[in-house]
């Protein structure tokens, strides 16, 4: 099986000489998830961590309710591409079985295998009221994420999806070309670890969408902060959620979206507006 990185040779080109460079790519590679001998989605994803990934696409996708529902994971390669092959247990698999599909996804699509706008957009589930974070909490849990990706040092080309808590710092990091990917691989490290979300910040590499709000929702986070802006239909969901967003975080700032209430501001500074969508 492949593994994460690939190293190719390039020519690059500067003031009109050209000469050779040595460059580390990122792998993505046909990931099929399986259960109980059906394939159920194919996705685009970076060959690392797929036990993680099968169990986290899972959580967050509503296939299953808990790590327990699936009885054994097997991950098996193939020329053509990776089978992560799960073994439901009888109830979680009837359960999948009403909600099966099969396709070939875009690298970190988060929409695959959805058949009509109203299962592209279902309800989320509303998320616990969550830490009260101070800017300086915000801030550190940001600037840790960067030092944690190992894979993209190199590659300079995946995404991250990390998870801190005040007083522990960063807890776990997963990477992938595909940032719903990353996420996935979070949760599902998460779920096998028995670490909870409760008080803890999702941080992102990405733009904030509205499929990692979802998922975000779905392992119950509260308070998501991004590099990146979120787009209006990931706001007005994660206030549906009663979610925390906070983007465009830089060494020097960032901006809170919504949930502003969660984070103690400085005395004098005004509570930040967004327009409407």
């Amino acid at each position: 099986m492949a593994g994460p990185l690939a190293r190719v040779v390039a020519t690059r080109v500067r003031g009109g000489i050209a000469g050779p460079v040595a460059r580390v790519l990122p792998e993505e590679v046909p990931v099929a998830l399986v259960y109980d001998g059906t394939t159920h989605a194919v996705m685009l994803a970076s060959p690392s961590d797929l036990e993680d990934f099968a169990v986290g696409f899972s959580l967050t996708e509503r296939r299953i309710a808990t790590p327990a529902d699936i009885a054994e994971i097997e991950i098996v390669a193939h020329s053509a591409g990776i089978e992560a092959r799960m073994w439901l247990v009888p109830d979680a698999g009837r359960t999948v079985l009403e909600r099966r599909h099969a396709l070939l996804g875009p690298t970190g699509c988060g929409l695959c295998g959805i058949d009509s706008l109203d299962a592209a957009l279902p309800p989320v589930p509303p998320v616990p009221a969550g830490p009260r974070l101070t800017v300086a909490e915000v801030e550190a849990a940001v600037a840790a994420l960067r030092p944690a990706q190992v894979l993209n040092a190199e590659a300079r080309a995946l995404h991250a999806a990390g998870l801190w808590r005040p007083g522990r710092g960063l807890v776990a990091v997963r990477e992938d070309v595909g940032r719903h990917n990353a996420l996935d691989k979070l949760a599902g490290h998460l779920a096998r670890a028995g670490e909870g979300t409760a008080g803890a910040v999702l941080v992102m590499s990405s733009r904030l969408s509205v499929e990692l709000v979802q998922k975000a929702a779905a392992i119950g986070i509260s308070v998501v902060a991004a590099v990146s802006a979120p787009t209006a239909l990931a706001l007005r969901t994660a206030e549906a959620a009663g979610m925390t967003l906070v983007g465009i975080a830089r060494d020097d700032g960032f901006e809170i979206f919504t949930g502003q209430g969660r984070i103690a501001l400085d005395d004098g500074e005004r509570t930040p507006r967004h327009a409407a969508g």
